[in-house]
């Protein structure tokens, strides 16, 4: 199951729209803590000079047997978009952790690459996603549900630490309203009874 959205319902073209009306749009779905299934996420940034592209089933965990499960069955899929959506260049090394090797991470200069390339990745990699939610299987091992409580804890700080509208934010509500609305409403796990926060 995912927390953000119910299983199996969505709307591609409006989840897209949506998008596209924003400057800094952010869209990530969080599984149930109970099921090891990576993250999905989108960013589109629009800039003066072009777009920054982010894509990925972000991983739980860093190992190769969860690569085999969840991103060599993707890999077809994004080597596939490398010749419309190439490489977009080097990212901070602590944010590496947080990508999986079929990360789409791309620089496209033109709004029409966007609006087809980028739109039927997007389409494609939510696809695959929501297959894995299908397939997906509950956990319930303590030692593995806490491993995963403890991975969504740390992917969900990271992404309020690094929230790219932050800045957009600020300038509008304020630095107070701002700190607390991004962790403690876009990515409040932590206020999650059911997460036991680790010192």
């Amino acid at each position: 199951g995912i927390r953000s959205c119910p299983n199996g319902i969505f709307s591609f073209a409006l989840i897209w729209r949506y998008l596209l009306c924003k400057k800094l749009p952010n869209f990530v779905i969080f599984p149930e803590l109970n099921y090891d299934l990576p993250f999905f996420g989108a960013d589109l940034v629009t800039l003066p000079g072009g777009h920054l592209i982010a894509i990925d089933m972000q991983p739980l965990f860093p190992t190769e047997a969860y690569q085999a499960k969840y991103s060599a069955p993707v890999m077809g899929m994004f080597q596939r978009y490398q010749k419309d959506l190439p490489w977009g260049g080097d990212f901070p090394e602590e944010a590496q952790a947080f990508f999986s090797p079929a990360f789409l991470w791309t620089r496209p200069a033109e709004t029409a690459d966007v609006e087809t390339h980028v739109f039927q990745a997007f389409q494609d990699y939510l696809e695959a996603y929501i297959g894995f939610v299908e397939q997906a299987e509950p956990v319930t091992d303590p030692e593995r549900l806490a491993a995963i409580k403890q991975s969504q804890l740390s992917y969900a700080r990271y992404r309020a630490e690094k929230d790219p509208a932050r800045g957009m934010l600020t300038r509008f509500y304020g630095p107070e309203w701002t700190e607390e609305y991004i962790p403690g409403f876009l990515f409040d796990l932590e206020k999650d009874p059911r997460v036991a926060i680790a010192a």
